[in-house]
């Protein structure tokens, strides 16, 4: 509408400036987190790891966050809150498929998990989360969108952590009981972020009305 933009509920919802490192910042978070889902899938079935498996779904659904926050990079508030409260929607239900998962196999037995490849897998995920979390760092106080993309990579460090645990775990007893905790914790990890993303995405999502009925009073 013409001269929208002279209200205050207007101005809130403009998109922006992109901030350059921001965006390169991204990039390099997808490049690597897309990498890292390929490979990680692949040894957490040929080695019978939940823990791997669930770490693997992370990277999946980072890449697939940072893709989103990539494309509403300059959007209003509103569109990035909105973005922000879909991908907290989607770390609840990783966390909700990875309980499900590891419930299974404790219900129905499953093979083994191979320590040693969960433990130097664990290691290789380890540093490269650790790189992109340290580069998001600085954008860990920014809004929804910000917040959750930091959030992710944190928790996938610290899943990584657990992963080498359970590694060890496995290797000292012998039993699948170290991958199926560590794959839960992880799902509560998951499931903790995403709630945390999620309040804070519809106190964004509220605020552009509550500026525009001061607005019009």
């Amino acid at each position: 509408m013409v001269g929208c933009c002279e209200h205050d509920a207007c101005a809130s919802n403009a998109g922006p400036k992109v901030d350059p490192i921001w965006r390169r910042t991204l990039w390099v978070a997808l490049i690597v987190n897309a990498t890292m889902f390929a490979a990680e899938i692949a040894a957490g079935f040929a080695a019978s790891s939940s823990a791997l498996q669930a770490d693997a779904l992370d990277f999946l659904g980072d890449s697939a966050n940072y893709a989103i926050s990539l494309f509403v990079a300059g959007m209003g508030l509103a569109v990035r809150s909105r973005t922000a409260f879909f991908k907290g929607a989607t770390l609840l239900a990783l966390g909700l498929w990875v309980v499900g998962s590891a419930g299974w196999r404790v219900a129905f037995g499953g093979a083994i998990p191979q320590a040693d490849v969960m433990g130097i897998v664990g290691l290789v995920a380890l540093i490269a989360n650790a790189g992109v979390a340290l580069m998001l760092f600085r954008f860990r106080r920014g809004d929804a969108d910000m917040r959750s993309v930091w959030i992710c990579s944190r928790n996938d460090a610290i899943g990584n952590v657990a992963v080498m645990l359970a590694a060890l775990g496995v290797f000292g007893t012998g039993t699948l009981w170290p991958d199926v905790i560590v794959a839960t914790l992880m799902a509560a990890l998951s499931v903790s972020g995403g709630w945390a993303i999620l309040r804070q995405a519809r106190v964004e999502m509220r605020a552009p009305r509550q500026v525009a009925v001061g607005a019009a009073d």
